[in-house]
This record gives structure tokens, C-alpha cells and sequence, in this order.
């Protein structure tokens, strides 16, 4: 994430941090940011995240990573927000994971529509495109049966 930020306020771009308070203890918050917020908790922090942000784009990473990638996928299926969702493919690092997905639509557990909440790209400039261009499906209606179109 710092490399991140570095490259953001490099090219004269704004980088907002967001941190629990208990991480903000043990690991070292970029000094160079345009803004840090100091949070309570994990909750807090996703949910600020989520607040704050025009889209959310996921980069090769760990546990953290995927946590807030699906929650930002589940929050959109769910209506709770309507922003862009995106994965940047560096090196396939997503293959197994898109290829899971294909899996759990194949097996009835993800509605078709609901592939679409986010985008894949495997190039930055094809990815910000994509962003621009997403329009997410409408939100989930009904656990049971069919929803209407």
C-alpha cells in the first residue's frame, strides 16, 4: 500500500489512509499522505473505506485483501453501495481465484448477474477504463426463487 501512495501523491494525486487504532500502534502510517483517519476498529475502517472511495480495486495480496474485496462485492449485490469493483491481474495472480468464482456459478451458488458487480483487467490503463465504463447489476431483491428482471 505504501508503494502505492508513494506513486499516488508522486503524480500529484490525493492518498487517504484509513487505520485502526490498534494497527496504527504497531505498524508505521505513511507520513506523506494527504489524510489519515485514526479508526476504532476493522468495522470502522472497511466501512469509512467504503464511504470515502469512487470505486474499489484490488491488487494481488493476502487475507486483508480478499476480506475487503468480497465484502465490497457482497455490499454492491446487496445495494449498499453502487460503486465500481475491479481486480488488476498481475501475472494471473487472480486466475485461481476468477476461476473459483466460474466454479460457484457453475454450481448455483452466485446468480450470473452477479459476475458482473465487479471487473478484471490485467493492465492499469485497461483497468481504470473499465472502472469508468462499469455499471453495476441491481441489487439482490430476494434470497429465494427468482428475481424479477
Amino acid at each position: 500500500m505504501g508503494v502505492v501512495a508513494d506513486a499516488v501523491l508522486a503524480g500529484g494525486g490525493e492518498a487517504v489512509g484509513v487505520i485502526p487504532e490498534a494497527l496504527a500502534g504497531k505498524e508505521v502510517a505513511h507520513p506523506g499522505l494527504t489524510r489519515l483517519h485514526v479508526v476504532r476498529s476493522m468495522h470502522e475502517r472497511k466501512a469509512l473505506m467504503a464511504e470515502i472511495a469512487d470505486a474499489f480495486v484490488a491488487l494481488p495480496g493476502g487475507y486483508g485483501t480478499l476480506d475487503e474485496l468480497f465484502e465490497a462485492i457482497t455490499w454492491g449485490q446487496l445495494g449498499i453501495h453502487r460503486k465500481p469493483i475491479g481486480l488488476l491481474d498481475v501475472e494471473g495472480y487472480f486466475g485461481p481465484l476468477l476461476a473459483f468464482v466460474e466454479h460457484a456459478l457453475e454450481s448455483g451458488f452466485i446468480r450470473p448477474q452477479y459476475r458482473e458487480l465487479f471487473v478484471v483487467s490485467t493492465t492499469v490503463d485497461g483497468l481504470l477504463a473499465a472502472l469508468s465504463r462499469h455499471a453495476p447489476p441491481a441489487p439482490i431483491t430476494s434470497w429465494f426463487g427468482p428475481e424479477e428482471a
